[in-house]
């Protein structure tokens, strides 16, 4: 059916509701199935009329449609069901078990039994889940009540539930402008026509009897239009209710005589030829004074009228609530001050992230753009106004040499959230590129105004994202993003205040008002403006849509004072309502803003009012505590709990309410749903259809490092610091976990094994589990169907060990499709059973991915290193592409880019056209330093669809794909040398979980790839299976596409683990700090000095501390810091920063020395390296070395379990040995003698004292550069003494230390330098032979040759003399 007789039909149900046909109505609704009334639906179901209830749905929905459908059937008649029981119906209720309920035992059958049982009570209300089941009324309305929320979910419900806004006898109306049309196109038309009939057209009789010629159809030029037209008036044949006509309202919008409708207007402008739209358009007709008669333009008005209606489109996924449904209340406006922060200029313009919803961007009048998280309360990114490239801008620019301050005039994000436009008063724009919480990076500057650029935009015409701007110029530009100018839309006669573009259905357009009051409408056509409108007050005004883009507001202010906020009706082209509320004057123009498709708010005389959209009476107002300017600027976040708002000391606060200040505060308070169903569901709350994977926490006040505490590694070793649940029938040693998923509900997990058999696991919603999601707190099912069959593919004739297997699962989770080796196989995911097979090898599908536009078409990365473009529906290839070396390891699509990137084993990425499937560009990714090209790398897109994440055994990688540049990179170091398995961003691509090959599990910082926790083996392996010969750990992960922390590994073992941060802390570690010039641990060079020494100093801390805390067990005496760091705080030169850099080479040599053991053959010494073991994994450093081998050589037979550490090391070292061999260098171990030692003399390091064991327990509680206490100098002069009473120097061994010491610049003293480093006096420390070396750039280092005595030069044993040679001339 046409959207023509749609909306016939909606006129039809009006006139019978008005003519109180009732019955006829709610037939030609159900038949119709274009409006559901939710009315008739309440009043029957509280009525308990069960069949006219299911027959009403069946106009809409039918049970298996979908889960939705399902689950409302499942409802009415469970209902149905219980109230038979309740009235001891036995007979009818085995009657509804039988013929109504039996239908949903093929998708829950326990269920089924469950309810069958409930015939055997006496009261159903003994059942435990039905305890609190009421009587019959009370129980009908709590079902409702879930009804209306499933029924309001429902896709196909979806622009069914409201009516269309008509005015009253609508019908009635169009008949009598009907024939008000066929009356003037009479040959002789007469005064007081006479219509009998509406059968026939209706033409008037010639009063001579002539013979009225036959009806045709003229052209509108052809048709002279009457200096006015008289209506029918009382002769009509129905009288509309509302036959006086709102001149005010009319007078309003078509002051200036223009065309009746801005929808009307725009959309006969695309839809005639060219010459004859602007001809129309540029001359439009004056509307009639009376409202019986409406001027068309053509004959085909009605029809381009309704293109432009508030009717969404029926691919929007949106479920729209009936707003009579809803309940609203003042505590739904945002009134409550939370806070107020500082900006530092006067605040111009504000706008929330799309997303993100306490992200906001504030310009100022400085000129500043900065970037504030205001949960946190923090400024993220402050951006100051300068000139990105003078040489770019236009003459004009050059010439004007501006030295006034430039303002910011508007600051907007792009609705996907990538992007920031920043407006300025002087010609230029600004796009920034956002690509993380501190991340925002220049795009683009465009000199687009002569004069100031005075509002700014996003806008997709032609479904390409463009930024649209005005200016003092008078004109209206579209850029693209690369900064090429699309459209110039010309025709305001003064500047040009702001723009609002819009879309309805497929046809896209721009408002725009100039400072004289007109308004106009633009397509993306370069063909003039469509129509020319009056703004109330004649000035400047702001032009809005309600957030469903339904309503058209605008808001200015007169040259006097005046201030009009306006309601416009878009159908009659007038002024629907004026609110009321405005004080007499203003000095300045009024700001507003809506919300919640329901709210309205403007700052006006140091206050915020509020108004309802349906009411034109003001409803409240709010001065915020005070504080706010005369005329504040304001903006709502996207949820309507957050609204912030300028202040007068160059501030802004922000307003919340109950639910806003929650988000703040990150508090999360889990509501109670009464009465829910044990049938297993998709997770519907409030509406909202949790499929969607773009649902993500909001950043919580812990987020934000605690700058007074040095950040620490978060260190997961023990099963009581994370919450983790190993699912059933999981382990399988025959077949280990080849590839994993997430069902995109969130319920189940997925794993395909590389024996080609699939197993699924769900949760059940219950008391422990309410939601019904996947989490480590529960257990969940091993599901099959009662068929008991297998999701197995075909692996007949494949060699197992070299097939590669792959998955992927279509987004609405009813089919899979994986192959191992073999052809590829499309499996249904309620009944197992398979679908179809394709693409037999060979060569074998290496890897699988759906379109995300099109579930039919699937790219298939291939043996042969090709992709195949394969059509499901057709079963063919359309395409193949050809561009990687070797198999395709990875595929990811972006809709953002239109691009398909793939990677292979040859270390190789590849960008493919979506459109075209034609090659744009392929780079090799950045491996280490002799490391061939191989090695499987696999990629996966950030949620923005831009930053790419890409992953080697030997890295992670972020990628900006729109360049395909390499903007942050993470090698294997420190803790984690072992080779990368695999890597997945979180479902907010906040955190990046990635395995290693040794067992251990990082979480990765996603903007900064900063490792902020590390999960060990012990975290998550039974003691057995870390003793256990093989080799055990993660091969694939995957994160839970709802919950950001929580992600699954699928094991060696075929066992699957779901794993989740503990309770109390609720996430993995904290964010790591940024350290400026720093990437992975390395600094980068600077030849800034002033800027760098106190980070220089701060980074030696750091890794002093560090290298302390590896001390333990070394053959170090003290580990008491140097007493004379405690002056470099104090020090701004660039010789203390070097000076640090010496002694943290001098510190590094005495902790590389060798550690001892004694007597690894009795239980002593073997209980002593058990508790060494107990927080390393290896003798020395992260990897198996050649310590390891000679400790393990030294026990003479494996260790029995008492000793638990040393005999999961011993086990460990002999796999590697059997497997792949140990070549790790390591630090020099010890094995001493083999008689009997006192236990106390066994593996334990020269200790002066109990004070220094107590610093090695507890590193933290270090003062690392306090003063030397006076138990610490007498400990050292007792050993300074019995050293000498020895009579001999204990020099049992010397080294040479060749130092380099680069200054930072070429201005650094280095004959100072050289002074500074030999001022270092000590026994033992001999200072040798030094040279200057040429580094480049006129840059000299200084080389110094150093001996010490190994056992006299001590930490301790520096002397504690001042330096006064640190007061250097720039200090």
């Amino acid at each position: 059916m046409s959207s023509l007789s749609r909306e016939l039909v909606f006129l039809i149900l009006q006139f019978l509701e008005e003519e109180k046909f009732k019955e006829s109505v709610h037939k030609l609704e159900q038949e119709s199935g274009f409006f559901f009334n939710m009315k008739y639906f309440e009043e029957k179901v509280q009525a308990g009329e069960w069949e006219e209830v299911e027959k009403y749905l069946s106009g809409f929905t039918k049970v298996d449609d979908n889960r939705y459908s399902m689950k409302i059937f499942f409802e009415i008649r469970k209902q149905k069901y219980l109230e038979a029981l309740d009235r001891q119906d036995k007979a009818k209720a085995v009657e509804i078990l039988v013929n109504d309920l039996k239908v949903f035992s093929t998708f829950n059958e326990e269920l089924y039994k469950e309810i069958t049982q409930l015939l055997t009570l006496n009261n159903f209300r003994e059942n435990e889940q039905l305890s609190k089941y009421g009587d019959t009324k009370t129980a009908r309305n709590i079902m409702l009540v879930e009804l209306k929320k499933l029924i309001e979910a429902n896709p196909l419900f979806r622009d069914k539930l409201v009516f269309p806004t008509l005015k009253s006898s609508r019908l009635r109306t169009l008949i009598n402008q009907s024939l008000n049309w066929q009356h003037q196109l009479c040959k002789n038309p007469r005064s007081n026509p006479d219509i009998k009939t509406l059968f026939t057209d209706h033409s008037c009789i010639p009063p001579n009897g002539a013979i009225v010629p036959a009806p045709m159809t003229l052209p509108v030029a052809a048709v002279a239009k009457p200096a006015a037209y008289t209506s029918l008036g009382v002769h009509g044949p129905f009288q509309p209710a509302a036959a006086v006509a709102n001149a005010s309202a009319l007078a309003g919008w078509m002051a200036n005589s223009a065309a009746s409708s801005v929808q009307a207007a725009v959309v006969t402008g695309s839809s005639l030829p060219p010459n004859q739209a602007v001809s129309i358009l540029k001359h439009p007709r004056t509307p009639p004074a009376t409202l019986g008669i409406v001027d068309y333009h053509s004959p085909d008005h009605e029809q381009l009228m309704k293109r432009l209606r508030p009717v969404q489109s029926v691919e929007e996924v949106t479920y729209p609530t009936p707003r009579a449904s809803i309940n609203w209340s003042l505590d739904d406006l945002p009134r409550t001050v939370a806070f107020t922060l500082h900006q530092g200029s006067p605040v111009t313009s504000m706008d929330f992230h799309p997303s993100h919803h306490t992200f906001l961007i504030v310009g100022s009048a400085n000129g500043e753009v900065t970037l504030w998280e205001v949960g946190l309360r923090e400024k993220l990114v402050s951006k100051p106004f300068k000139i990105w490239d003078m040489a770019a801008c236009s003459l004009q620019f050059q010439a004007a040499g501006f030295k006034d301050v430039i303002s910011v005039s508007s600051v907007a994000w792009s609705p996907d959230g990538n992007y920031v436009g920043a407006a300025f008063t002087k010609h230029l724009i600004h796009l920034y590129a956002y690509a993380g919480s501190n991340d925002l990076r220049q795009h683009l500057e465009i000199d687009a105004h002569l004069g100031g650029v005075n509002d700014l935009s996003f806008a997709y015409p032609n479904k390409q994202l463009c930024v649209a701007t005005c200016g003092d110029d008078k004109s209206i530009k579209v850029w693209d993003l690369s900064g090429r100018k699309l459209y110039n839309f010309e025709g305001h006669e003064a500047p040009v205040y702001s723009i609002c573009p819009h879309h309805k259905e497929n046809i896209q357009f721009i408002f725009s008002t100039a400072i004289d009051g007109k308004i106009k409408a633009w397509l993306y056509d370069n063909m003039g403006s469509r129509v020319d409108y009056d703004a109330p007050g004649h000035w400047c005004t702001t032009m809005l849509y309600s957030a469903d883009g339904s309503r058209l507001f605008s808001c200015g202010t007169s040259k006097e004072g005046e201030s009009y906020l306006v309601e416009w009706n878009e159908s009659e082209g007038a002024i629907k309502r004026t609110y009321i509320g405005f004080r007499r004057k203003s000095n300045g123009v009024v700001q507003f803003d809506t919300t919640q498709n329901h709210f309205l708010a403007a700052g006006e005389d140091h206050q915020i009012k509020f108004w309802d959209m349906d009411n034109v009476n003001l409803l409240t107002h709010t001065d915020a505590d005070g504080g706010l300017p005369s005329l504040p600027c304001l903006r709502f976040n996207k949820e309507g709990n957050l609204l912030s708002v300028s202040t007068a000391d160059n501030g802004f606060k922000i307003l919340a309410t109950t639910a806003g200040l929650r988000s703040l505060r990150a508090v999360d308070t889990p509501s109670f749903e009464a009465l829910r169903s044990p049938i297993e569901s998709a997770g519907i709350k409030s509406g909202v259809d949790t499929l969607t994977r773009s649902i993500e926490k909001p950043r919580t006040l812990e987020d934000a490092t605690d700058k007074t505490k040095p950040w620490q590694l978060t260190e997961i070793v023990d099963p009581v610091q994370c919450r983790l649940v190993t699912l059933p029938d999981s382990t399988d040693s025959a077949s280990k976990v080849a590839r994993l998923l997430y069902t995109n509900s969130g319920i189940g997990i997925l794993a395909l094994g590389s024996s080609g058999v699939q197993k699924l696991w769900k949760w059940s919603r219950n008391e422990q589990n309410p939601n019904g999601k996947a989490t480590a707190s529960v257990v969940p099912q091993h599901w099959q169907p009662n068929s008991g069959l297998l999701m197995a593919n075909d692996v007949s004739g494949v060699n197992l060990e070299e097939a590669v297997p792959c998955i992927a699962l279509s987004k609405n989770d009813s089919y899979v499709m994986s192959a191992v080796g073999g052809k590829v196989s499309l499996f249904n995911m309620m009944t197992f059973k398979v679908m179809t097979t394709f693409m037999s090898p060979s060569p074998s599908s290496t890897f699988l991915a759906f379109h995300p536009q099109d579930n039919n078409i699937i790219a298939i990365g291939m043996e042969d290193a090709t992709i195949n473009i394969y059509n499901v529906r057709v079963d063919e290839v359309r395409s193949k592409l050809k561009g990687h070396q070797k198999r395709i390891s990875g595929l990811a699509f972006s809709t953002n880019l239109n691009i398909l990137v793939s990677s292979g084993a040859d270390a190789q990425l590849c960008v493919w056209s979506i459109d075209t499937w034609e090659k744009r560009r392929s780079i090799t990714i950045q491996l280490p330093a002799g490391k061939a090209p191989t090695g499987d790398t696999r990629v996966q897109f950030h949620s923005d669809q831009i930053r790419l994440l890409v992953f080697h055994e030997t890295q992670l990688a972020i990628y900006d794909a729109s360049k395909m540049d390499c903007i942050r990179q993470w090698v294997l170091q420190d803790v984690l040398l072992a080779p990368i398995s695999y890597a997945a961003y979180s479902c907010n691509s906040q955190l990046v979980f990635a395995t290693f090959c040794d067992g251990n599990i990082g979480v990765f910082d996603a903007d900064s790839l900063k490792l902020r926790c590390r999960i060990a083996p012990s975290a998550y392996q039974s003691q057995a299976q870390l003793n256990g010969s093989q080799a055990l750990y993660p091969l694939v992960v995957a994160a839970h596409p709802q919950e950001p922390n929580q992600f699954a590994i699928g094991l060696t073992d075929g066992a699957v683990k779901v794993i989740e941060p503990s309770e109390s802390e609720g996430k993995w570690g904290v964010t790591p700090p940024i350290d400026n010039g720093i990437l992975n641990g390395r600094p980068a060079s600077s030849s800034t000095t002033s800027g760098h020494v106190p980070d220089q100093i701060q980074r030696f801390r750091a890794r002093h501390h560090r290298l302390l805390s590896k001390s333990k067990g070394y053959k170090i005496e003290n580990p008491t810091p140097l007493r004379f760091l405690s002056a470099l705080p104090h020090c701004r030169t660039a010789v203390a920063a070097v000076v640090c850099e010496i002694f943290l080479k001098i510190h590094t040599s005495f902790i590389a020395m060798a550690v001892a053991f004694h007597n690894l053959g009795s239980d002593a010494g073997l209980k002593k390296l058990d508790e060494y073991l107990l927080t390393r994994s290896y003798i020395t450093g992260y990897q198996a070395s050649k310590d390891d081998l000679t400790v393990y050589a030294a026990i003479p037979k494996p260790p029995s379990s008492e000793f638990v550490n040393v005999s999961r090391w011993y086990h460990h070292i002999d796999a590697l040995l059997r497997i792949s061999g140990v070549s790790g260098e390591g630090g020099g171990v010890t094995i001493e003698g083999s008689a009997s030692l006192p236990d106390e003399a066994i593996a334990t390091a020269p200790v002066a004292d109990t004070k220094a064991s107590a610093i090695d327990e507890d590193d933290d509680d270090v003062d690392l550069f306090g003063e030397e206490t006076e138990e610490e100098k007498k400990a050292a002069e007792e050993r300074a003494a019995s050293i000498k009473a020895a009579g001999k120097k204990k020099e049992s061994g010397k080294s040479s230390v060749l130092l380099d010491v680069k200054p930072w610049d070429d201005e650094t003293d280095m004959q100072k330098l050289e002074e500074a480093v030999r001022s270092v006096h000590m026994e033992g420390l001999h200072w040798g032979a030094s040279k200057l070396v040429p580094v480049g750039y006129g840059i000299k280092k200084l080389q110094i040759m150093m001996t010490i005595v190994d056992d006299l030069v001590a930490v301790t044993l520096l002397p504690s003399t001042k330096y006064d040679i640190w007061i250097a001339p720039r200090c």
